[in-house]
């Protein structure tokens, strides 16, 4: 199955597109702008390369299989959605708010979790290869089986994620008693 355009995607009525056009006008502060509101929507398979979504209330929102390469998500709200094989490669999460958000088998490869709270966020079998988790709220994360090579791990307090199974001898831990033991036995 392709991927779905955003002119024919269809929440509360409104195309997809347009939520985007008025969020990026919102975003720039420019008449007319809406912050994106896209809360419980059906975003599966949806192409959203490059998209910004700074900002955007995405709150239970089915974003399976979705394609948000380079997207742009700072600040985002994904509490509860579902991106379970989305393709997050190289996508800005700054601050991003996913707090028991489900990113299994996700591709997730050079992200920038810096900040995010990323509790309860189900990791397993995801591909987290250079992502950046500096002062992450990783506590109840499940990392299991989870590709973490080269990820930034320094000032990120480890307690309460569960890293069975997960090599980290290439990730840049953070230094002493913030490791828990399955970090240290990949180290």
């Amino acid at each position: 199955m392709g991927l779905r355009k955003p002119k024919n995607i269809k929440h509360h009525g409104k195309s997809l597109a347009d939520i985007l056009e008025a969020h990026e006008r919102f975003f720039r502060g420019k008449d007319g702008g809406v912050r994106a509101d896209l809360t419980g929507a059906d975003l599966s398979q949806a192409d959203l390369r490059e998209a910004n979504l700074s900002g955007a209330i995405l709150q239970s929102a089915n974003l399976a299989g979705a394609d948000l390469r380079k997207a742009k998500l700072p600040g985002a709200d994904l509490s509860g959605a579902n991106l379970h094989k989305a393709d997050l490669r190289n996508t800005d999460m700054t601050e991003a708010i996913l707090p028991g958000a489900d990113l299994t088998e996700a591709q997730a490869s050079g992200v920038e979790f810096f900040r995010c709270d990323l509790s309860n966020v189900n990791f397993q079998r995801a591909h987290l290869r250079n992502v950046n988790l500096r002062l992450a709220n990783v506590n109840g994360a499940k990392f299991s089986g989870a590709d973490m090579s080269v990820a930034i791990l320094r000032e990120t307090d480890l307690t309460g994620a569960d890293l069975s199974g997960v090599d980290l001898s290439t990730a840049l831990l953070p230094p002493g008693p913030m490791v828990p033991q399955a970090a240290k036995k990949g180290a």
